[in-house]
């Protein structure tokens, strides 16, 4: 199949340096002012402010991204033992 192959890259590419260190900048900077403001807005979606979606999605982003670099830090575990 094709999924395999498809994760087998994906963590391969995550295990780099480089990535890890532009998804921390990113982070860094999706928490910080120009972004925090665009989505301060009276706005509400399904009864909640806009600002708090934005960091409530950005958490579970961020959590789902940690659990994907550890994943490829288990992956290379494995490998190494074989």
């Amino acid at each position: 199949m094709m999924w395999p192959k498809v994760k087998k890259s994906i963590l391969l590419r995550l295990r780099l340096r480089e990535s890890w260190v532009i998804f921390f900048i990113l982070g860094i900077i999706m928490m910080n002012y120009p972004f925090i403001s665009i989505f301060d807005k009276p706005i509400k979606f399904s009864g909640y402010p806009l600002l708090y979606l934005y960091l409530m999605i950005g958490w579970v982003i961020s959590i789902v991204v940690i659990v994907l670099f550890t994943k490829a830090i288990d992956h290379r575990d494995d490998q190494e033992k074989e």
